[in-house]
This record gives C-alpha cells, structure tokens and sequence, in this order.
C-alpha cells in the first residue's frame, strides 16, 4: 500500500499575502460600517451609493484600492471627489491584516485578532470625525470577544474553555475599571467629564480578547501616545479635548505585538506570577 502525504506546506510569506488580500476587501467594509454606524444607518442594505449623488456604486467601481485610482479619485457618476480616507483605510486594514497573520499565524486566533484590529481601526476613524465610539463595535465587540475566547481558549493562553472565558471576564472588567475610575478621579478634578463613555466600553472590549496585562500595557501606553497631539490641539484651537479612542486603539495594536515581550523584559510578568505563586496574604 502506498501512502500519499497530501498535506500542504504554505511559504513563510502566505500568511502575510493572505492578509493583503483579505484585509483591502475588509477595508472596504470598514468604509461603510465608518460612513453608516454614526449615522444609524444598517450597514447591510442598501449596497455601496455615492454619498454626493446615492448612485448605486458597481461592482468594478467598489475593487478595494485599484478602482479609487482607475476613477482618478472620482465619482463615475456625478466627478464628486472621493475621499481619501476610502483608499487609506483599505490600505490601513490590508496591511494590519497582514501583519496580524503573519505573526499570529491563520489559525482561529490569528482571524480573531484580524477582527479585533478591523474593529480598532473603525472605532478610531469614526471617533476622530464624530467623537462617539458606537456601541454596535465595542458592546458588539464585547459580546464577540467573550464568545470567542470561551470557543478558542489559545487567546489567553489556556486549553480550558472555562478558564479562558474566565481571563476574558476579568479581562473586561479590568479594562473597563481602570478607565472608569481615572475617569471619576478626572470629574472630581476638573469639574467636567474626563473620560467618554464610549473609551471605557473600548478597552472593556479589548481586555475579553487580549487579557488584563494587555489592558494595563495600554492604560499606561495610550497617554504617551496622545501627550503630543493633544498639545498641537491645545496650541492650535486653545482646546483640551481630543478624541482618545485612537491612542487607545494604537496602543492596543502595540501591545497585541509587543506588549508580552516589554512585560518579560520589563520583569513585571514574572513578579506577578510569584506573587501570585507566593500569596502571602492568604497564609
């Protein structure tokens, strides 16, 4: 009897093709989902119109990438000028997606986490035009992360169903906790809301899908990353509010990628997992 070994090898450089692919289409959702959720509009039906004259836009007009250039950037229809942000955040998704599998491999994990980064990446850019975070993305998210987590247990590091469910639980709470209460030590301080409900409800999200110490990687990072824009806000318009979702959302993707490596360097995975070991406070 001849055995035949019919299994498939891909390239080293698959995953990140994969993605390219995937993500420019998933991109293309992401407009839409970026046009319509602010607007309460479904993002189901109607198909893809042009929002200056709502002709109905054609498949070989709505090829993510190549037809904005093919159009000249332009509406077929009515030569309206398409905005760029259509093409940037294909590019932007098509490029996350790829680097996402190409770390996290194309297993159930690595699609979950392309999920989780396409849903970042719609947050941020509808926050930075309406400064709301709808909760179709991070309640939506939320009850996708906890659904995900009890079905692939590999997102927290686990192969008990319950046990990973259980990280997402305080995943959830500690993400949304930690904003929460800065935001009630914010409103003593300043008098006026300091922290949108939408954030607290973003990182909540995000810690049922990477667990507590990424939540608390991003709690420390995100302020760093929002220290310089937010001056060129105040310097420019004498304003102190910017939109904190996407510094919340890069410093997520940040510390989905090197979150665990800076905590290893850093020795606080470790000294936690001895504390945790050690519980002197029970003995």
């Amino acid at each position: 009897m001849i055995s035949i070994d019919t299994s498939v090898v891909l390239p080293a450089w698959a995953p990140w093709l994969i993605g390219l692919l995937f993500g420019s289409c998933l991109g293309s959702f992401l407009n839409v989902c970026i046009y319509r959720l602010p607007r309460e509009q479904s993002v189901v039906k109607p198909r893809s119109r042009c929002p200056h004259c709502r002709k109905a836009i054609a498949w070989y007009d709505n090829v993510p990438l190549l037809s904005f250039f093919a159009l000249g950037g332009r509406c077929r229809h009515c030569r309206k000028v398409i905005d760029w942000r259509y093409p940037l955040v294909e590019l932007l998704a098509s490029v996350a997606s790829g680097a996402v599998l190409q770390r996290f491999g194309l297993g159930p994990a690595g699609w979950i986490y392309v999920a989780f980064v396409a849903g970042l990446i719609a947050a941020s850019i509808i926050d930075l035009e309406f400064q709301i975070i709808p909760d179709e993305i991070s309640l939506g998210g939320l009850a996708v992360g906890l659904l995900a987590s009890f079905a692939v247990p590999a997102l927290h590091g686990t192969d008990s169903h319950w046990l990973s469910l259980g990280r997402s639980v305080i995943g959830m709470l500690v993400g949304g906790g930690v904003l929460y209460g800065t935001g009630l030590l914010g409103d003593l301080i300043f008098r006026k809301e300091s922290m949108g409900g939408g954030d607290i409800k973003l990182l909540a999200m995000a810690g049922s899908v990477v667990g507590w110490k990424l939540v608390l990687v991003t709690f420390f990072l995100a302020p760093l990353l929002a220290v310089g824009p937010g001056l060129l806000v105040l310097l420019i318009k004498r304003s102190h509010v910017i939109p904190y979702g996407p510094f919340l959302s890069l410093g997520l993707a940040l510390s989905l990628f090197y979150g665990h490596d800076a905590l290893r360097l850093s020795g606080v995975e470790e000294t936690v997992r001895l504390l945790w070991e050690y519980r002197p406070w029970f003995n």
